[in-house]
């Protein structure tokens, strides 16, 4: 059931922007400007083309196998036993971090815009939208994600527009002060967050796209257009707000917009530039959470996942509320734990089964030479 869905190049291009940029927007530009400072943009630059590689070990894979998922590949190169376990260690990670997101979601709603309101009721509020996403199909979301993908455009236009007379380009200099080693750092907290998570797109590409050659260039191209906005976002971050409100403030992203001030009338407009935090958070979280139900229902041979979506959101729910106990244990996991676990499925899977294909390869041609 999941095979017969297809979505189209374009519609994938929008999804892996949305997918690349979602809570990055928010929690990475001050983590790497604390670490890199002025050179945080170099951080976010270099970044982009360490993302880069990583797509095209992801698509190298991909190209192997065009007709299966990742848990599928899992299956077939590790084993029926062993194949099954490493599927539902990353539909683990998965479902993790898509109850992470929900929990970040809360938060930046709660300690941002509304502070009476319960984080739980937040979450659940969030978590109906997501599982309704996700039941309706692939398609429904590929087509929703082109029309909000056009109000995040426009949203940031105005963002750009409207605090480009607050630039100071003193802030940015001297450039390349930092030395190589925090830009080096700073660079693959970058990676881990933007794009290592990328592997979950293996259950939809290049299985779900109907054009599998042209989605790798929508691929490759998603990838470079939300690492531009995110480097944007980090250089308005430091030209606006300055090196030390950037790294000191939780949501740099969401300072600059309250820093929107157009001849004293159009001001205090933060509330309406969230809606394009909301949409790249929701693109993020529900593909996530579609690796982790898709994921299961593949490894447990269930023909179709939309029963697996209620009971799992309520899970999902109550896990947002208990893995973290604040965002700054978030944040030090982002930087940490989360670096760990995300190499482990976005670096090391996608490398140990190209191994294990190319070692099988080699090894039905030694045998097909013998005579």
């Amino acid at each position: 059931m999941i095979k017969n869905v297809k979505i189209s190049p374009r519609q994938f291009c929008i999804l892996v922007i949305l997918f690349s940029i979602g809570t990055t927007i928010l929690i990475i530009p001050a983590a790497i400007i604390k670490t890199a400072q002025q050179d945080a943009w170099i951080s976010a630059l270099l970044g982009i083309g360490l993302g880069l590689l990583l797509v095209a070990l992801i698509i190298t894979l991909a190209n192997r196998y065009p007709n299966m998922t990742l848990v599928e590949i899992n299956e077939k190169l590790l084993g029926r036993w062993l194949g099954k376990t490493v599927s539902l260690a990353f539909v683990f990670f998965s479902f993790i971090s898509a109850a992470g997101l929900l929990f970040q979601v809360g938060t930046f709603l709660t300690t941002q815009m509304m502070p009476d309101t319960p984080v739980l009721m937040i979450n659940i509020l969030f978590a109906c939208v997501v599982i309704m996403g996700i039941r309706l199909g692939l398609e429904t979301l590929a087509r929703s994600a082109e029309i909000f993908f056009a109000f995040f455009i426009i949203l940031f236009i105005i963002l750009v527009v409207s605090v480009a007379p607050q630039i100071d380009f003193q802030n940015i200099q001297p450039v390349f002060e930092v030395r190589m080693k925090p830009i080096i750092w700073s660079s693959l907290i970058f990676v881990s967050i933007f794009c290592l998570p990328s592997v979950v797109l293996l259950m939809v590409f290049p299985v779900s796209v109907n054009q599998p050659k042209q989605a790798k260039q929508a691929f490759f191209s998603g990838i470079i257009i939300g690492g531009l906005f995110l480097t944007i976002i980090i250089l308005l971050g430091i030209l606006v707000l300055g090196i030390d409100v950037a790294s000191r403030h939780m949501y740099p992203s969401y300072a600059i917009a309250r820093r929107i001030n157009v001849g004293g009338f159009i001001q205090r407009i933060e509330a309406v530039m969230a809606i394009m935090w909301f949409i790249s958070m929701y693109f993020k979280l529900i593909f996530y959470f579609y690796a982790a139900i898709t994921g299961l229902a593949q490894t447990l041979n269930v023909k179709d996942y939309r029963p697996l979506t209620l009971p799992l959101g309520m899970i999902m729910v109550v896990m947002s509320v208990t893995l973290h106990p604040d965002i700054l244990d978030y944040n030090q996991y982002n930087k940490g734990i989360f670096m760990v676990h995300a190499s482990t499925y976005g670096l090391f899977l996608p490398l140990l089964l190209l191994g294990i294909s190319a070692f099988r390869k080699k090894e039905e041609t030694k045998q097909n030479e013998i005579p």
